[in-house]
């Protein structure tokens, strides 16, 4: 899908799913009051906590403090309580024994960091440009975000059945099982990403109905780990949800 194209949809599905309960939301805003990173750290928390609703590019104000973030120590720790939280949880859980105790995972900025595709792509500040991902995807190249691998880990070891729900399209599916292997990543019982008939639909409903399969099929989704709300939310949703640190960009 072209940029032009995706702008389009992100568009027509925050009017969609704000028409109702509260205004359109598509650019963030641009002005700021008193000291910048002040501004750029509530800008950040409104984006974390979903308080922005749909939005495009970050503030050209915030990119230093973006790149700041995510190149330091900040993101590697919100990410690691994340993942504490989420172990957390996963102890109170008492394994079945019959291989139906599930955990979901996203694979972008959950499981694997595109941080050095964005590094030269201007940190969430440049419109998306799929061509240009695609490639990146290509090199099968992006690295394990580390508390993430030892979440993952550990939840294997405690005999929960893993399933990956990427928003990446079957014909990625070589290099992504590739990418996975090259960051630690294995013995994960499913890898969903977008079929044909998937193509074009929201994350939130695609990722909603690839779960509620699984729960058809008899899963118990006790988690579910994204760096998206719409990783997250919809329907068919795990016991607890864990949301990963994502200021570069939102998906609907």
């Amino acid at each position: 899908m072209a940029a032009s194209q995706v702008l389009i949809s992100l568009i027509f599905f925050c009017f969609i799913s704000h028409a109702i309960s509260r205004p359109i939301i598509i650019r963030l805003p641009s002005y700021q009051r008193g000291d910048n990173d002040s501004y750029c750290s509530s800008w950040r928390f409104s984006v974390e906590t979903n308080n922005a609703g749909c939005w495009t590019t970050i503030p050209s104000s915030c990119k230093s403090y973006v790149e700041e973030y995510l190149n330091g120590n900040k993101y590697l720790s919100d990410s690691e309580v994340t993942a504490l939280d989420s172990l957390a949880f996963a102890e109170t859980i008492q394994i079945g024994g019959d291989g139906k105790d599930a955990w979901v995972f996203d694979i972008d900025e959950t499981l694997l960091s595109n941080l050095p595709y964005y590094r030269i792509h201007g940190y969430g500040s440049e419109p998306f440009n799929e061509l240009s991902f695609d490639k990146w995807v290509d090199l099968a190249e992006a690295p394990a975000l580390p508390s993430s691998l030892k979440l993952y880990k550990k939840l294997k070891e405690k005999g929960f059945t893993v399933f990956l729900l990427t928003g990446r399209s079957e014909y990625q599916r070589n290099v992504t099982v590739k990418n996975l292997a090259f960051a630690g990543y294995s013995e994960w019982e499913r890898l969903i990403l977008r079929g044909t008939s998937d193509e074009g639909k929201p994350a939130i409903v695609y990722k909603s109905n690839k779960r509620s399969e699984l729960v058809n099929e008899g899963y118990r989704i006790h988690g579910n780990s994204g760096d998206q709300w719409s990783d997250l939310s919809g329907f068919a949703v795990a016991a607890r949800s864990f949301k990963l640190p994502n200021p570069m960009y939102y998906i609907p």
